[in-house]
């Protein structure tokens, strides 16, 4: 498995949501050059520290570890998929941080944010999908739970199995999120075409059938070895479990600077 820098594979989980406009500078393109090229130089950098959801949980990550780039891929890994360092940031540090960050613009809504801490969430980008970013809330509304439903879903990194590769599109059998009534699960397989290649040009070389990989929106991100695939398992399970438990909570929308 070809190794990446950090900022690159950064790039390659930031890319999809910022191409749809959702989080981080308005520059999409400029960031998928850089993935297509592999070139990480200081440009790419400001790019990373201007996705106001993603960049202070790698300024935690790191700090809290004693690494001093944020950027550095253990850091990233960490947040995008999820590995030891999570379990080393300590309660105290993600509680502060939460504070910090949310506390002015939640409210009302803030201790339940902070159950979340207390329960055991850790600064993985599924805590921030599922305890943080506002659409759990609406899944029980009957108008909007099927839009809600469909956020939390493509927001989150997944997991699939390639099983065909056609031009820049991929056909994956990965396992949506599915909603009860009550509590949110990962569901059945089933099978979605994904992009992984603009022109030709992509993220992960030489895809193939049997590469079981990252998604993040309509993209794949990366190839998942074992390992990772069981972290990134175990730390969305972990998020999941919370969020039901804290399900009946939420109210409406909390108004929070776009996920990244």
């Amino acid at each position: 498995m070809m190794v990446v820098d950090g900022a690159q594979l950064f790039v390659r989980y930031a890319y999809p949501p910022n191409s749809r406009g959702s989080c981080g500078p308005p520059d999409s393109d400029a960031l998928l050059h850089y993935g297509q090229s592999r070139v990480t130089d200081q440009g790419l950098r400001e790019l990373a520290k201007g996705f106001a959801g993603a960049w202070p949980y790698l300024e935690l990550i790191a700090g809290s570890n004693g690494i001093t780039d944020p950027l550095d891929a253990r850091v990233v890994e960490a947040y995008w998929v999820g590995n030891s360092l999570l379990d080393s940031v300590g309660i105290t540090n993600i509680g502060n941080s939460m504070e910090d960050r949310f506390r002015a613009r939640t409210g009302r809504q803030f201790p339940h944010l902070a159950e979340g801490v207390l329960a055991g969430g850790v600064p993985h980008h599924s805590f921030h999908v599922f305890e943080i970013y506002p659409w759990l809330g609406l899944l029980h509304d009957d108008r909007r739970h099927a839009t809600a439903l469909n956020v939390l879903d493509r927001c989150r990194i997944r997991w699939g199995e390639v099983l065909a590769v056609t031009g820049d599109d991929a056909v994956v059998r990965s396992r949506p999120l599915v909603w009860d009534g009550a509590s949110l699960a990962v569901g059945e397989p089933v099978v979605e075409t994904a992009k992984h290649a603009v022109n030709g040009t992509g993220f992960v070389d030489g895809l193939a059938p049997g590469d079981v990989v990252s998604l993040h929106w309509n993209w794949v991100c990366d190839r998942l070895s074992t390992h990772q695939l069981q972290r990134l398992q175990h730390f969305t399970a972990r998020h999941l479990r919370i969020a039901n438990n804290g399900v009946e909570h939420r109210g409406a929308a909390i108004a929070l600077e776009r996920h990244g």
